[in-house]
């Protein structure tokens, strides 16, 4: 068979060598045979450059051409060698083996599904467009680093999506890998179809230069297109279809360090600014509350309780009680009471006792007192099923218990997620540093989803400031501590003087859902950053579990405004919402596209939501137990059947039929589209429910004829313009692991502000700022009812 080719020496070819010497001499051994396991005889020849060779090889023979090649020191060059049969045929494929001193490269004429590339010479900053055909030329980039210049971004567009190609970053060195098969050997590599970008410093290449090589691949799988079916037919060739792509390749310089000192030193400035605005407004405050309290001493200022404690000669309640107030003089609630109350005034409103009396209560360990002391008695759990199923509750009805008891009880919540979060966090930040070396070692850049066009790198970080915009949430959350620990403070002192108003007026005052909000926004900024190191769908629920949490200690907080002595103790708080988070794994594992998964979530979901509504209806006054569902029956044969009656609680239901109607739409809605981002479905769950929880409380608020002070108010409207620019920029999707690494590059775009942070980070700023003021909301919605007695506050 005759085969036509020759050799010449080129420029930056596939063969080249890189020497330390003046000179050094290369010997290329071109081997022609047919491919075969037959015994042959081998035939070699002395061969010049330039010059074309024809000869005829067959089953019995091989020929090898030797060449002698001279290479300078510091100089790069190589030799490009072009094949063409004169007569071909599938069924007698010829092999072509080349060695080199370092490498061996083969490849088989005719090459069945096996596409070519064209690779080109890059020696400046300036736009170039490759052409890649079957069988084509073999060429490359090579870039060498200007002075001054420490990083650049090589960016690779092209306007069709496939074929898919992969672009590589490689050493100047020998062999270059520019096959299919070995191109991810070594350097920086990631798949792609429209868009490429890698981020070059000059400290990874010693020759301060470096190879750019883009490859084609034989199918499309790796970027998410479809895996074609070949049938082997041995007498036919089969054709892979035109498989070539223009791109435009562009290098250019990235941020220097100025840049990097601008983009911290505003971040910092941001959040900064906050620190400052609450020390002023706290300034204020202090000075207003200073001015009332001097006024207060004013006899003809005091208010009628207070003169009548001076009057009558009684002291207050212990700090550590509360209650509605007793005496005649005062309007117990509205609605009407049941007689059983009466037994149980003299324990919740002015008592005669002496100030010994109130001080030792008050130096009583916290550990002696605990929260069963008072459910135990028979007596007192009588007295729960009569006050708790009032057609119209008051805060006084559901503050009862000993405050000491309830404040070990809510601190708890903090304790206990400070626990959670070191076991939490200690783990994924190994993890991450481990994804982050990956990463560096192999160069793979298709195992973290970044906004490659806007990934500026700091050390062995690949994307520092997707970390840095997450300083907020920690900044913010420490200081939402700061100011809850002021709180409690001035709280605290106000109960060592006494002071009838933190006694029995206003909602009750525990902190330790505050806390434990606090903590968690600062664990979600930690979390979030460790996320962003390597963002992938492994390690997608590092960015979403303290967001499950947040949205579950925000509705606790809400519903334990008004129902102290009923809300959820921490222990079965956080049992649920781990039951959430690992719910959460197996959705991201399991969940795609697997039916029998959403229809057992679905069922789950529905009886869950129904299990809570009946918990908050009967304000927990109901047994889960064997008679549950003789009782439900009867309830339906009384109330529907024997007669036909409306709720008894009807705010309550108006409230819990909306909650029910949401999650059983979202329920729905789950089981029919089955959505790919499971974690992101169930954050939205929790996020809907909080929402319409915080809008009943409001309504039902100002329906009950209270204010929202300005300060609230302020907050209130601040908080929802921030989250509404937060949730724009969110939307912007720079990059989705839900899809392939390259077709997720598709969604990458160009730094918006500073030339530093992109889109992704402006949600962070915006987010963290929008979390903390809605913590702020929470804080301060109810500061209207500081001086009101608890049993004119009503409970919803």
């Amino acid at each position: 068979m005759a085969k036509c080719w020759k050799s010449k020496p080129r420029l930056s070819p596939s063969l080249c060598s890189t020497s330390f010497l003046t000179r050094f001499l290369t010997v290329l051994l071109f081997t022609l045979h047919w491919v075969s396991s037959e015994s042959s005889d081998v035939v070699q020849k002395d061969a010049q450059f330039g010059v074309p060779y024809q000869d005829t090889v067959t089953s019995h023979n091989q020929t090898i051409y030797s060449f002698n090649h001279t290479v300078s020191r510091n100089k790069t060059e190589g030799v490009r060698v072009s094949v063409e049969l004169l007569s071909a045929s599938t069924k007698s494929p010829i092999l072509f083996v080349i060695r080199q001193k370092q490498a061996v490269l083969s490849f088989q004429v005719p090459l069945i599904l096996q596409p070519g590339y064209t690779l080109a010479v890059l020696s400046d900053i300036k736009r170039y467009n490759i052409f890649f055909f079957f069988f084509s030329l073999l060429q490359f980039f090579k870039y060498v680093f200007p002075d001054g210049v420490d990083t650049v971004i090589v960016k690779v567009n092209s306007e069709k999506n496939f074929p898919c190609s992969v672009m590589s970053i490689q050493d100047i060195q020998c062999p270059v890998y520019d096959l299919d098969n070995n191109v991810a050997f070594i350097g920086m590599y990631q798949t792609m179809t429209k868009k490429g970008a890698i981020t070059v410093q000059r400290k990874d290449f010693p020759s301060n230069s470096f190879y750019v090589v883009v490859v084609v691949k034989t199918e499309d799988e790796a970027c998410g297109g479809p895996l074609k079916y070949y049938p082997l037919l041995p007498d036919e060739l089969l054709d892979a279809g035109n498989r070539s792509k223009t791109l435009d390749v562009v290098v250019y310089p990235a941020i220097d360090s100025e840049v990097y000192v601008m983009g911290m030193l505003f971040c910092l400035g941001i959040f900064l600014s906050f620190y400052v605005l609450t020390f002023l407004v706290a300034c204020i405050e202090n000075k207003r509350m200073n001015r009332k309290r001097e006024g207060f001493l004013k006899p003809g200022d005091m208010s009628p309780a207070e003169t009548g404690n001076l009057a009558t000669g009684l002291t207050p309640a212990s700090p550590y009680e509360y209650g509605s107030f007793a005496d005649n003089g005062s309007t117990i609630s509205s609605e009407p009471v049941t007689d059983s109350l009466a037994s149980a005034e003299g324990n919740y409103g002015y008592m005669e006792r002496s100030l010994d009396t109130v001080g030792r209560c008050r130096q009583e360990s916290l550990s002696s007192v605990e929260e069963d002391d008072y459910d135990t008695l028979a007596d007192i759990d009588s007295d729960k099923n009569i006050v708790r199923t009032k057609k119209y509750l008051c805060v006084s009805d559901l503050a009862r218990k000993d405050k000491r008891v309830l404040n070990k009880k809510y601190q708890i919540y903090f304790w206990n997620i400070a626990t959670i979060a070191v076991f939490y966090a200690l783990p994924v930040i190994q993890l991450v540093i481990t994804y982050q070396t990956v990463v560096n070692v192999t160069g793979n850049q298709d195992i973290c989803y970044y906004n490659f066009l806007c990934a500026h790198p700091l050390g062995a970080l690949s994307s520092f400031n997707n970390i840095l915009s997450n300083l907020g949430y920690v900044m913010l959350g420490l200081l939402f501590l700061l100011i809850v620990l002021q709180r409690d403070i001035i709280h605290n002192r106000a109960l060592m003087r006494n002071d009838i108003n933190a006694l029995e007026c206003g909602i009750p005052k525990h902190f330790g859902l505050f806390y434990a909000m606090g903590t968690a926004l600062m664990m979600e900024g930690l979390l979030s950053a460790c996320y962003h190191v390597c963002p992938n769908y492994t390690n997608f629920q590092f960015d979403t579990s303290f967001m499950y949490m947040i949205a579950g200690l925000c509705m606790l907080k809400l519903y334990q405004k008004r129902h102290p002595d009923i809300n959820a103790s921490a222990y079965t708080a956080y049992a649920c919402l781990a039951a959430v988070i690992f719910f959460s794994v197996l959705g991201v594992v399991f969940g795609k596209g697997n039916t029998a998964f959403w229809i057992v979530f679905s069922v789950i979901h529905i009886l869950a939501t129904m299990l809570l509504s009946t918990q908050l209806y009967y304000m927990g006054r109901w047994r889960l137990d064997s008679g549950i569902l003789r009782r439900m029956l009867y309830l339906i044969y009384t109330d529907c059947i024997r007669q036909c009656s409306g709720p008894m609680y009807i705010d309550r239901m108006v409230l819990l039929v909306m909650g029910n109607i949401v999650n059983w739409s979202l329920a729905a809605y789950g089981l029919i589209k089955r959505p790919n981002d499971f974690a992101s479905y169930l954050l939205a769950i929790a996020i809907c429910n909080l929402l319409l929880y915080f809008a009943f409380y409001i309504i039902m608020k100002l329906r009950s004829g209270e204010r929202i002070k300005c300060l609230a108010l302020v907050c209130v409207l601040f908080t929802a313009v921030v989250w509404g620019f937060a949730l724009f920029f969110f939307f912007q999707g720079l990059s989705t692991w839900q899809k392939t690494p390259a077709e997720s590059r598709e969604h990458n775009r160009d730094c918006i502000l500073l030339s530093f942070f992109d889109d992704h980070d402006i949600w962070h700023f915006l987010s963290s700022i929008a979390m903390f003021g809605s913590f702020l909301v929470l804080l301060t919605m109810d500061d209207d009812l500081d001086t009101v007695q608890r049993d004119k506050i009503y409970v919803f």
